[in-house]
């Protein structure tokens, strides 16, 4: 009779306190968002304890330091010729045999990115783990959105910690304060490299949900790298050159021709956008960033550009490198979400 009349009891408390259902679906994407933060805080505690990310931070800190060196050795000579925006200079002056700051980047960036996504998850799907881990109770593409946000954030901290590195360094080394347009462009700089950085990252990721192998994911990486870095150029010079030949007897109007061709392939490597981007902000005598003929320079009045016009010259490079960066992210989203997950 006792066991009957607690039955009864908790039938009626039950019945009393009903579950509707949208306070059950939203338990569910309460469950999911909490799912999301948890992959994403596990996705940074791998990468921060990782070796390969202590030796990444190493390798960038220590070309950061050394552009620094090779640009604080020859400041002196530059700020003789011109004594404008020497806090800029810090970042793309370079010394007798060390390349600038910039170019560093432009160079170094896309390996951080392609080491930070190469094998996000084709080394889970050979371990095994990623059908444990999407068997849990959170949206599948919480999977894939983790792993991409924690490695953003990885590149933001880093890209952020580099330009503080440098400014403080420089400040010490000079003892000459920025001013404010200084610190603005510096920090559309910074901006531009973490997307820039970012795109890559999208990249290994796509890579990664492709291709069966990390070493097959990180190959095609790097040779994309290679290719855009080096012989993009080569490309378009030969592509200008078949379709708009020069000669001895070329006009006006052939030499724009395979100026606007090659540049209009270049702009196709994010490499190229990057570089011509950084070049534009950081050095505000940059009036535009196409080709200028001596007759459209007379009559016109030297001088810098401001802050506001220099970002809106590279609004399209910026706009560029965060469709790139979307359209990649894109495709590994949908090949994640439609492949079948199975231990190999």
């Amino acid at each position: 009779m006792k066991t009957e009349t607690v039955r009864e009891q908790n039938v009626s408390a039950s019945s009393a306190d009903p579950v509707s259902e949208p306070e059950k679906n939203g338990r569910e994407a309460g469950r999911a968002r909490s799912g999301l933060y948890a992959l994403y805080r596990k996705e940074m505690a791998d990468h921060l304890h990782s070796g390969r990310f202590l030796i990444v931070l190493a390798l960038i800190l220590l070309t950061s330091y050394a552009s620094l060196y090779g640009a604080v050795s020859s400041l002196s000579d530059a700020v003789a010729s011109d004594s404008d925006y020497i806090f800029l200079k810090l970042f793309t002056l370079s010394g007798s045999t060390i390349p600038s700051f910039t170019t560093f980047i432009a160079l170094l960036g896309p390996f951080v990115g392609l080491t930070l996504g190469f094998d996000a998850i084709n080394s889970e799907r050979s371990e095994g783990t990623l059908n444990r881990l999407i068997s849990q109770p959170i949206y599948r593409d919480a999977v894939i959105n983790g792993k991409f946000l924690a490695g953003a954030t990885i590149i933001l901290v880093m890209v952020l910690s580099m330009g503080l590195f440098i400014g403080a360094v420089g400040i010490l080394k000079t003892g000459i304060p920025p001013t404010a347009e200084e610190v603005g462009r510096a920090a559309v700089f910074l901006l531009f490299t973490a997307v820039y950085i970012c795109f890559w990252l999208s990249l290994s990721i796509l890579f990664s949900v492709l291709c069966r192998h990390a070493a097959t994911s990180a190959m095609l990486g790097i040779g994309l790298w290679i290719f855009f870095a080096l012989f993009m150029s080569l490309v378009a010079s030969i592509v200008a050159g078949a379709l708009y030949p020069l000669n001895d007897a070329a006009t006006v109007g052939q030499v724009l021709d395979n100026y606007e061709c090659q540049t209009m392939i270049n702009r196709l490597s994010p490499y190229y956008l990057y570089s011509e981007a950084v070049s534009t902000i950081m050095d505000p005598s940059v009036r535009t960033t196409n080709l200028v003929l001596p007759q459209q320079l007379s009559g016109a009045i030297t001088g810098y550009l401001s802050l506001g016009q220099s970002v809106l010259l590279v609004w399209p490079h910026l706009t560029g490198l965060l469709a790139l960066t979307a359209v990649m992210f894109a495709g590994s989203y949908i090949g994640f979400m439609r492949r079948e997950v199975r231990s190999r």
